[in-house]
């Protein structure tokens, strides 16, 4: 079976290093094939580049989904995800809609810690419109994007820890999702510098698009085909 991992932002090493973490994870039988966005931000940091990524992983989706047995939107904040389970017929899963699911079944009330103070009231909101604000102890960034820190790890793993703690010590959170493909591989890092368990959002997001093969799309209504104008080829025909 399978799996199109795609990495809405545009830093290819990204999208490899996401890619070797869910091959590791998955089981006999199951590939992950990594997609790039073709157009947008580095590192998606702010409202404006995340709603190009949406549509970015929407093209990615068009230009590399057919034939895939599921899909995983490898961007914490799921840019695009309800608009991609409109238009796959497979199970579409995202890093951060996947990492509150698996962190409200070990814990009462949850935080997040990521990177780009940008992220706080998109998060925010996001986990409200989910069905998960009551859980959510809240949202916690640190000054580094996350593609900052994945380039140097080292420096990052004291200001992760910081925050993780004050997460639990002040905001009550009983487990801290570390959110962002840029974080991916930090969570086995801070084990045993936080008082609460430490989930990687990219872990989570992979164990569930795994569990979810096989089964059936989201649900949503049917996409209605529209006329479009400038979009690729890929993309007009998917959406036309």
């Amino acid at each position: 079976m399978r799996v199109l991992l795609i990495n809405a932002n545009t830093t290819p090493a990204i999208t490899d290093r996401l890619v070797a973490i869910a091959q590791e994870l998955a089981p006999p039988g199951v590939t992950f094939q990594g997609a790039t966005g073709r157009f947008g931000a580095r590192y998606i940091a702010s409202r404006a580049a995340s709603a190009v990524a949406a549509h970015a992983a929407l093209d990615a989706y068009a230009e590399h989904g057919a034939g895939a047995d599921a899909v995983l939107l490898g961007c914490f904040g799921d840019p695009g995800l309800d608009a991609l389970r409109e238009v796959a017929p497979v199970p579409v899963l995202g890093l951060a809609d996947a990492s509150a699911e698996a962190t409200c079944r070990v814990a009462r009330r949850f935080g997040v810690v990521t990177g780009g103070a940008a992220w706080k009231p998109m998060l925010e909101e996001f986990f409200a419109a989910r069905g998960h604000g009551d859980r959510l102890a809240g949202v916690r960034t640190v000054a580094p994007s996350g593609g900052e820190m994945a380039r140097d790890p080292d420096g990052a793993v004291a200001l992760l820890a910081e925050a993780c703690r004050a997460s639990a010590e002040q905001d009550g959170a009983e487990a801290v999702v570390l959110g962002g493909a840029g974080l991916a591989g930090f969570a086995a890092r801070l084990e045993g510098r936080v008082p609460v368990p430490v989930i990687c959002s990219v872990e989570a997001g992979v164990r569930a698009t795994i569990a979810a093969l096989g089964g059936g799309p989201a649900g949503l209504m049917p996409h209605q085909p529209v006329e479009t104008v400038g979009l690729s080829l890929a993309l007009a025909k998917l959406l036309g």
